[in-house]
């Protein structure tokens, strides 16, 4: 982790950011709760990103996609946030990464969703119905300059990242039995995962399956979404529970070493799925990676522990990547131009240039200096400025991009309505220039702005924060 500036580097590329045209509907059972759930892929805005949201909740609550929330990886990838679950998410999101989609909200009447024939299949066919689109804004990418390793002692299972002109994947695995032994697969580019990897089911070994049923899992199973591999001799009993649970008059044990009547779509198909799962289980990064990924005795564990590497050190680079501005250059505004665009006045009007302004971010500058009323009483004998009066100036630059958007900024206010994920990581003192840059998380749409936004002093990150706010017209 001590050379993590070396190994990944943030670019924008030249390609956009993609959604999907309309909204597209998908009906089936989940695998392991059983229940009747309908998803629904809706687009998203720009730099939204993958996110679930519970439509049979109050509030509709929504779930990002991000490895963070993972509670565990039991037969599935588990999220959770704020007590709301959902489970087994690896599927629908190698979907989308699979088909380069950037940008989709995922809706759920349940915790679930629809395991169709254990395979991401036909979550690519409903997204490609859907028809995919271009969006107004460049796509990020991280590039891996070095290598970056994950391993788990306990199994054995190791995920290893290194420096690559595109994304690509190769899962080796070992089964450690006569009927499935040892398979790789590899995908050399994105474009080939609908026709070599988006059809591959997923599995499970005999003994694990006669566990699960014991446990009352795998619910919604049945023999069209779940290969079985028969790992071990079958007594009368044990046969007679698999044909009540799958609802089956007679099962029988082929000779390849799959129970009943299941055609492999490739003789490695196990292998295949269990790259389907690094895709979707690496999504939870959160962002598009140029790498190559080699996955050996892949699961959901180490998998999701190597997003959770990799976000943090993405996190890191983005923290600590600096933007550096020329403070003698004439500002595009100043205080002027600021006051008749914002309604602050000293001595609360906290930022004294604005450096860049664009429609999707902003740029503003204040000089901390001594005179400032709030030393006085925070603190006499140690002045540092107050994290809430950071927070104010960052939303003040902020009110710069939302009121740019109108024709008559004067006539108009600018209110907060949340603030999210607030950080401080440096003391703001007298003599110090704090730079803000905010840039918008989504679109603005009528007057509501939702923008993260940063603030830095002395080349350090100082504080961060989500902010939402709306501009109302004066009384």
């Amino acid at each position: 982790m001590k050379n993590w500036k070396k190994r990944l580097t943030v670019i924008k590329t030249t390609d956009k950011q993609r959604t999907i045209a309309k909204e597209a509907t998908l009906k089936g059972v989940g695998l392991h709760t059983g229940e009747n759930v309908t998803l629904k892929f809706t687009p998203a805005p720009i730099n939204h990103g993958y996110a679930f949201k519970r439509v049979d909740l109050e509030g509709e609550p929504i779930i990002e996609a991000d490895a963070n929330y993972v509670i565990n990886t039991q037969r599935g990838t588990n999220l959770e946030k704020r007590g709301v679950k959902i489970h087994t998410s690896e599927h629908v999101l190698a979907a989308l990464v699979g088909l380069e989609i950037d940008n989709v909200i995922i809706e759920l009447d349940s915790p679930e969703p629809p395991i169709m024939d254990g395979s991401s299949k036909f979550f690519v066919e409903a997204l490609e119905n859907a028809g995919i689109v271009e969006q107004e804004a460049d796509r990020e990418e991280y590039i891996v300059k070095d290598v970056i390793s994950y391993k788990d002692d306990a199994t054995g299972s190791e995920i290893t990242i290194i420096p690559s002109d595109t994304y690509q994947i190769t899962a080796m695995v070992d089964f450690g039995t006569k009927v499935l032994g040892t398979q790789n697969a590899t995908l050399h580019k994105l474009c080939d995962f609908k026709k070599e990897i988006a059809d591959a089911r997923t599995f499970s070994f005999l003994h694990e399956l006669e566990t699960l049923l014991e446990n009352g899992l795998i619910k919604g199973g049945d023999l069209n979404n779940a290969i079985v591999y028969v790992d071990k001799k079958i007594s009368s009993k044990t046969m007679e529970k698999l044909e009540k649970a799958f609802n089956k008059k007679k099962l029988s044990v082929k000779p390849n070493g799959i129970l009943d009547n299941l055609t492999l779509h490739q003789p490695n198909e196990a292998a295949r799925h269990k790259l389907l799962d690094v895709i979707g289980d690496l999504a939870l990064a959160g962002i598009r990676i140029r790498g190559k990924v080699i996955a050996n005795k892949p699961g959901h564990f180490v998998n999701t522990q190597f997003a959770k590497k990799l976000s943090k050190i993405i996190k890191m680079e983005r923290r600590n990547n600096i933007p550096k501005y020329d403070l003698s250059k004439p500002p595009l505004m100043d205080i002027h131009q600021i006051m008749a665009m914002l309604p602050h006045r000293p001595p609360f009007l906290l930022i004294d240039r604005i450096l860049e302004l664009s429609d999707q971010h902003v740029v503003g500058m204040k000089n901390v200096t001594m005179n400032e009323p709030f030393f006085v009483g925070h603190f006499p004998d140690a002045p540092v400025m107050p994290g809430v009066l950071q927070v104010e100036a960052m939303a003040q630059t902020g009110g710069i991009l939302v009121l740019s958007t109108v024709p008559d900024p004067e006539n108009y206010l600018t209110l907060f309505m949340k603030i999210d994920n607030v950080k401080f990581k440096q003391k703001v003192l007298p003599g110090d220039t704090l730079i803000f840059h905010c840039s918008l998380i989504s679109p603005i749409r009528r007057g509501i702005c939702h923008m993260q936004a940063y603030a830095y002093a002395n080349d350090k990150l100082v504080c961060e924060a989500e902010m939402m706010a709306q501009i109302v017209k004066k009384n």
